[in-house]
Order: C-alpha cells, then sequence, then structure tokens
C-alpha cells in the first residue's frame, strides 16, 4: 500500500551545498568515439569558461590556459601558461600534468604541472577570471601570454602589472582582456605575444586577475573593475560555490546510488552550461549584424546548438528558470530581426550552419504553449515562417531556398540521389551530402511547429497550408520496407539498405544514424506513424525488433561509417540524440512497462559516474538534459505538445522547486534498481491510469506517486 503525503513529508532533505558533492565535470571526459566532455569551469550561462587545452583526459600534457572559451567546440581566446625557460620552444612545449592531483569543480580548478613544478588555480566570475600560478623552487618565473587565433592578440603591457590585448576570433570578432599581475615583472615582446618573468623575491603565487570583453577595451576594463575591485581569490571561489548551489539546489533527491546522484547532478550541471549571456552594462556586440547594441531591457544569450537541444534542454528550462529561457527566447528572435533568419545554431560569430532542420520552430512553439511568450510573437512567427518558405533546407548551409527546395515545395519530399551518383548542385556540402529523409522528416515536424504557432496566433491560412506539409513524412514510407526510405526527382524509389547505405554517416539520405534511428523521426504525428506501422501491436513490435535488430556486420565495420551512433542496443542508439524519444514511446502502445525497463536499462548501461560515463557528443546539455528527465522518471516525448511520458525513476523521492514557489514531487515507493516496474500511480492523491501528465499539472505543483514492484503491472496505463 502507498504511503501517505503526511508520511513523506517527515523526510528532510539536503542543504542545495550538499548536492555540490555530486557534481563531477570529468564524468565523459573520455568520448565513445567521438568529441569528449570538458571539465568546464564557469558561473551558470555566463561568458568565462575555462578547462585546460588537452585532447582528452587520458591524456596528461597541458598545452595552455584558455582566459576563456568562446563558444562550445569552437575555439578559444587568449592563452596563459607558467613558463621554467626563455627559449622560443617553451610557447608550443607541453607542460606534462598530475592528473590524479587535479581538482575539477564547477566554480574551481587546481592543477599540477610536474615538470614546472607549478600549482595552477583558477576562479571564474561572469566577464573576469582569476588564476594563481604557485612556483615551487628557486628556478625561473614566468608567465607567457598568447593566442589562440590566427592574426596575433597584440599583447601590450601597461603600467603597474597591467596587461592588455586584442585578438580577432573567427577572422572579423575582435575580443579584448585587460589584466593585471599581483606583482611586478620583466616584460619581454616574443612578436605579439608576451613573456613576462617575475623576481624570486616577489613570493611563490603569481595572481593573474582579468577581464573579457567582446565590445571594447574600456569596457574590458570596466567589466575588470565591476567585479574585481574589492574581491579576491577566495571571494570569487566562493561566489561561483554559491551560485551553483542555488543551481544544483533546485531539484532534491533520495534514494538511488551514490553513482546515480552523482550522473544526475552532473548533468544538471552540465544543462546550465549555456547558452550563454553576452551582455555588458545593458550592451553587447551581435554577430548577426555585427553590431554593438545598446538594449539594457533583456540580456542577449548566444552558444545554443538547437538541433541538439530542443529536444530536452529547452524543455528542462522551461520547467526550472521560464524566466531565462523567455530570455533566450527573446535572443533569438533579436538574432531574427538582425539577420533576416530565424538562426539555427546561434553563437558569437553569428549562425552557425550546422546540422539539418529549422528547430527553433519547434521550441519558439514549445515555449509558447507552456507560457514562456516572446515579447513579440507575431515577430517570432514571422522568423518561423520566412525560414519554413524562404530558407534552404540543405544540411550545413544559410541562405535563400535553391531548386532542391523548390523540388521539396512542389513534390513534399526532399529528392535524394541513387547509390553512386555524382552531384549536380554546388550547394550541397561535399561531406555532408543532402541528408535526403533526415530533411523531409525533420522539416515535416517543423511545418508542424509553425502550423500549430499560426494556429495559436489565429493564422487559420497558415495553418491549414502547414498542417499539410506537416504530412510529407508519409512520401517517403515504404509500405513493404516498413521504413522511410529515399526517392529520385523523378518519385522512384531508391532501395537502399537502411541499415549501411548513405557513406558516411549514411548522410546521402538520413544524418549521423541510420533508417532504423530515422524510422521514429515522427515525434509530432504518433498516431500517423503508428497507423504506416499497422496499428500499435505492430509499433510495438517494430520497437522491440529496433532494440534487438543485429547490426548485420561488425562493430568496426558499423562504426567506421557511423561513429556517431554509439551507445548501441541492437539498433538502438543511445549516443545520439534523435534517439532520446524511442524508448518513451513504448507509452504509446498496450506495454508501458517497456519504456520502464528499457529506461532503467540505458541508464545503467550507458551514463555511468567516471570519465567513460557519457555514450556519445554530449553537446553542452543535449544529452546530459535527457539524464535528468528519465531519472527523475519523466520526458518531453513532442517539444509542442505539453506533455511529459512517464518513465521510471531511479529515486525514491524527487523534488523540484518551481519558480512560481510552488513544488512538485514524484515518490516512487520501493523503488530499488529491481523495483522498477510501476504497479499503481496517483496524482494529487487521484488515481493515474495514463502513462503521462502535463506541463500544467507540474507548474501548478503538487505530487506524483508511484508504487514500484519487481514484476511489470501489465495493466497499468494501457489505454
Amino acid at each position: 500500500m502507498m504511503m501517505g503525503l503526511a508520511a513523506s513529508a517527515q523526510t528532510s532533505y539536503r542543504s542545495p551545498e550538499d548536492n555540490l558533492e555530486y557534481v563531477d565535470p570529468t564524468i565523459g571526459n573520455v568520448g565513445a568515439l567521438l568529441q569528449p566532455t570538458r571539465p568546464t569551469v564557469q558561473l551558470p550561462h555566463q561568458l568565462i569558461r575555462m578547462y585546460p587545452m588537452r585532447k582528452d583526459f587520458i591524456d596528461d600534457q597541458v598545452t595552455d590556459f584558455p582566459l576563456t572559451i568562446v563558444s562550445h567546440r569552437l575555439g578559444q581566446a587568449f592563452s596563459i601558461k607558467p613558463c621554467r625557460a626563455t627559449e622560443p620552444e617553451s610557447w608550443a612545449r607541453p607542460m606534462a600534468c598530475d592528473q590524479g592531483a587535479e581538482v575539477t569543480r564547477p566554480w574551481y580548478y587546481s592543477g599540477y604541472l610536474l615538470d614546472e613544478d607549478v600549482t595552477v588555480e583558477f576562479a571564474p566570475g561572469k566577464k573576469v577570471g582569476i588564476y594563481r600560478f604557485a612556483f615551487g623552487g628557486a628556478r625561473l618565473r614566468s608567465i607567457l601570454l598568447g593566442e589562440y587565433n590566427p592574426g596575433g592578440a597584440k599583447w601590450q603591457s601597461l603600467a603597474d602589472g597591467a596587461v592588455a590585448a586584442t585578438e580577432v576570433y573567427h577572422g572579423d570578432i575582435p575580443v579584448y582582456v585587460y589584466g593585471r599581475f599581483n606583482v611586478q615583472g620583466t616584460t619581454q615582446a616574443a612578436g605579439d605575444r608576451l613573456q613576462i618573468t617575475f623576481p624570486g623575491t616577489a613570493g611563490d603565487t603569481v595572481e593573474f586577475r582579468y577581464a573579457i570583453s567582446y565590445i571594447g577595451p574600456e569596457q574590458a576594463k570596466r567589466n575588470f573593475h565591476e567585479e574585481l575591485d574589492g574581491r579576491d581569490f577566495a571571494a570569487l571561489r566562493s561566489a561561483g560555490e554559491a551560485a551553483w548551489a542555488r543551481v544544483m539546489g533546485q531539484i532534491q533527491v533520495e534514494g538511488g546510488t551514490e553513482a546515480q546522484k552523482r550522473s544526475f547532478y552532473s548533468a544538471l550541471y552540465r544543462c546550465n552550461e549555456r547558452m550563454v549571456d553576452i551582455t555588458e552594462d545593458g550592451r553587447y556586440y551581435s554577430g548577426f549584424d555585427k553590431q554593438i547594441h545598446a538594449d539594457g531591457s533583456r540580456p542577449f544569450y548566444v552558444d545554443d546548438w538547437v538541433w541538439d537541444t530542443y529536444l530536452a534542454l529547452h524543455p528542462l528550462r522551461a520547467i526550472l528558470d521560464p524566466a531565462l529561457e523567455r530570455d533566450m527566447l527573446n535572443s533569438y528572435v533579436t538574432m531574427y530581426r538582425q539577420l533576416g533568419w530565424m538562426p539555427t545554431f546561434p553563437v558569437l560569430f553569428g549562425d552557425h550552419a550546422c546540422m539539418n532542420g529549422f528547430h527553433s520552430s519547434i521550441m519558439i512553439l514549445d515555449d509558447y504553449r507552456k507560457g514562456i511568450r516572446a515579447d513579440d510573437p507575431v515577430k517570432a512567427y514571422e522568423g518561423m515562417r520566412k525560414n519554413a518558405l524562404q530558407a534552404t533546407m540543405l544540411p550545413w548551409r544559410n541562405g535563400p531556398a535553391m531548386a532542391l527546395d523548390s523540388f521539396y515545395y512542389a513534390h513534399g519530399y526532399f529528392p535524394a540521389l541513387p547509390i553512386g551518383e555524382s552531384e549536380r548542385f554546388p550547394q550541397v556540402d561535399s561531406r555532408e551530402r543532402r541528408q535526403a529523409v533526415a530533411v523531409t522528416l525533420g522539416a515535416s515536424y517543423d511545418d508542424w511547429a509553425v502550423a500549430q504557432m499560426a494556429h495559436q496566433l489565429g493564422r487559420d491560412s497558415d495553418y491549414h497550408f502547414f498542417l499539410q506539409r506537416s504530412g510529407n513524412y508519409r512520401n517517403l514510407w515504404h509500405p513493404e520496407r516498413r521504413m522511410f526510405l529515399p526517392k529520385d526527382d523523378k518519385g522512384a524509389w531508391i532501395l537502399i539498405d537502411p541499415k549501411y547505405d548513405g557513406g558516411s554517416g549514411g548522410r546521402d539520405y538520413y544524418d549521423e544514424n541510420n533508417g532504423w534511428t530515422y524510422l521514429w523521426q515522427v515525434q509530432h504525428d504518433i498516431p500517423g506513424l503508428i497507423g504506416l506501422m499497422g496499428g500499435r501491436d505492430a509499433f510495438e513490435a517494430r520497437l522491440d525488433q529496433l532494440f534487438r535488430e543485429d547490426l548485420g556486420r561488425s562493430k568496426y565495420e558499423f562504426w567506421n561509417k557511423f561513429p556517431d551512433a554509439t551507445g548501441l542496443v541492437g539498433q538502438y542508439s543511445m549516443g545520439n540524440e534523435p534517439s532520446f524519444h524511442i524508448p518513451y514511446l513504448y507509452d504509446f502502445t498496450r506495454s508501458p512497462w517497456k519504456t520502464q525497463e528499457r529506461v532503467r536499462l540505458l541508464l545503467d548501461l550507458w551514463f555511468k559516474d567516471n570519465v567513460f560515463g557519457i555514450p556519445g557528443d554530449e553537446d553542452g546539455g543535449g544529452m546530459s538534459a535527457f539524464v535528468v528527465f528519465s531519472s527523475m522518471g519523466f520526458y518531453p516525448v513532442t517539444p509542442g505538445i505539453p506533455r511529459y511520458a512517464i518513465g521510471s525513476p531511479v529515486f525514491e523521492k524527487v523534488r523540484i522547486d518551481l519558480p512560481n514557489g510552488k513544488q512538485f514531487t514524484i515518490i516512487a515507493h520501493e523503488c530499488s534498481k529491481t523495483n522498477k516496474y510501476i504497479q499503481r500511480a496517483t496524482l494529487n492523491g487521484a488515481p493515474l491510469d495514463t502513462p503521462w501528465f502535463t506541463h500544467e499539472q507540474l507548474i501548478a505543483g503538487g505530487t506524483l506517486e508511484l508504487e514500484m514492484g519487481p514484476r511489470p503491472n501489465r495493466e497499468w496505463g494501457v489505454k
């Protein structure tokens, strides 16, 4: 029998600071095949980001330390490193680091460089940072200040231990730094770089305090004084710890294992890395029109890979911090005003043409339906509509529509090339190819989002037009093969092997994954997909087959072509974003218990609390949001429909402190590794017989109680 709410209320939660002990930025620092996570040190969603420059955690050599990571996986600005010699080779010489002695917290870093006999410490602020270099022994003490981007950083030595520099990022964006050392040194220029040597009488520790600006050198100096005057290293470190404690304290958990808590809270940390606020005193530099704007009404955020983050990261933020999500949403609309297109991957230098689809449309709709509205929703819709009607759908390309887009508008699918046929359109990226099936399926979802937004705004004509286009996925359904397969521009099927054909990453037809992953990319019309497969029983059987289907070849051969498709269970790829919603599709069958079983298995298999603990490219919170949602026991299968599918919580109790002052609590009685199946459920004391609940129910506060058991209740949740 379920415990009553009165009994559950007797349990006390840990303090927010206690949750910080579970955060480990090194989880996933060795990638499955491609990109590892990085042990980023920063304040939540702030500009200054740092991690030692190395290949991954296995590499014991650090080349240098950045003053800031400008963009997620897209570069740094200004390097700093300690040095014990004066020869020119010092600039390029890597430094051996004692990995076992490193301390990495979201707000603090410490590492020991073995050959240099130097301990390096770092603490971040919003636009500032402080490095400390504790030199052991009596050897020469110097600091090298350099750059990462071509063209030179133009370092200058100023009076009283101050330095300044300008480094040009991405070819046209000046980044400015102003900094001061705690002691005077002798400066030697090496081209545009500086080597500053400090006397032995200066003490063991050399401290460098600095600020970054994207606006100008004077603004960098103002940022320096605004954040650092009257604050020492300990104060900056303490303020950073407090900032992360507030974020980590918003979700409290009980039960589960230490490893599950470490995976959960480390994932929650990853979900607060991006987007980043680049506003400085009410002004910001925009790479979308290459201008400095004085708009103090809202902060301006950049650095979002929305192909990854629309699935779960933006929906998670809509729960935890809707005001922040609204600021980010408004940044998208501002970018549209400045650029003329709604961005796809907005970064510092503008819209980074990456992946495929206009999934910002889905994000905007999802926010709107959750009450998170842009200041000008009509302008937001204008950008969604313009992208859908006038922007090219080609992967990794920005700009106006071309001939292949016109074909899509007329025929309802993106045309593919038969195997071996040479590309005849120079606009198609030579590596990324046409991705014809992926583009068609993604555009169908995007068009559905435009249709639904049109409906919200009373644009009936647009609603019917885009709703019809949202069914274009059906045009590539092959009823005999029961797969989404490509067609050529004459309407003929191209009968590929959907497991393996399509070149690197299957990019001629799919994208980073094969046809088994793209079989399920119809989140916006799951009933329609079920109908194509022949009904719920056939849909369920096909899901079962996905998790059991053999690769048909060696893993070596498969991963040689599909290195993104990691974390395999049968043909299911946990390591790539298009797979996140798939295990929750059992909630739409007669066997919701299979969602409970699959999600638990996937979390246990692939998300460990060690350096190998991320099964694919994490992409700045995209994959971590899956871990946060799934560990709590629910997931947003269809962003744009404000409803959550129920899985199987790994914790006995989860409490979310909502920004509106209310709490949503999930109690999973007798939850354990064995007791993963839901036997009965109530929501606010009333029986819950469906495997989902709404966003409205969540933000209203309340309690979802689940009685867990070791065997499936095959009747619960079946509708």
